[in-house]
């Protein structure tokens, strides 16, 4: 054997995804513009709250990656209802208390995965609320008109542009 040390072998790395090209980047963009665009200003002229942070973060997936499971109209609407539903429960039984908010959020995670409708930026919800305290029809005001809304625009922006098969499943 060679006393010798012998160098290490270079670790492997893990390099970056490619860059999507930029006409995708360019429809992921134009896309939600248009759809915050509208509900926002849907919000303006009902004069009602139909816009929830987490409606950014739904765009991402819903215009940067919509053959994903997490951008489905199943996941995407129940999601958001579903984890809006457990953090108003747990407001209301326990107050916007810092441990509930922690149960309430980690319940939401496990309720969308026992309905198979994860949605990730629904996850929010449950904290947007702890910090807002609103009152139960925060379920159907944002909640289930924004995210309708929301979904609208996606499901007319895909199959206007015909770029992709939107959506891959509905149930």
């Amino acid at each position: 054997m060679n006393p010798v040390a012998q160098p290490a072998a270079p670790q492997s790395r893990t390099l970056l995804p490619p860059a999507p090209p930029l006409r995708q980047i360019a429809r992921s963009w134009l896309g939600g513009l248009l759809a915050i665009a509208a509900v926002a200003y849907l919000a303006q002229v009902t004069h009602s709250p139909l816009m929830l942070g987490s409606f950014g973060a739904s765009c991402v997936l819903l215009f940067g990656f919509p053959e994903s499971p997490f951008s489905q109209p199943r996941n995407v609407i129940a999601g958001h209802l579903l984890s809006s539903l457990t953090g108003l429960i747990f407001f209301t039984l326990w107050g916007a208390e810092w441990w509930n908010m922690a149960l309430a959020l980690a319940t939401a995670i496990g309720v969308m995965q026992l309905t198979r409708t994860v949605h990730p930026p629904a996850g929010s919800n449950p904290i947007i609320i702890m910090l807002s305290q609103p009152q139960w029809g925060f379920l159907l005001m944002p909640t289930l008109l924004g995210v309708l809304a929301l979904q609208l625009v996606a499901l007319l922006f895909h199959r206007t542009l015909g770029h992709r098969s939107y959506p891959s499943y509905w149930l």
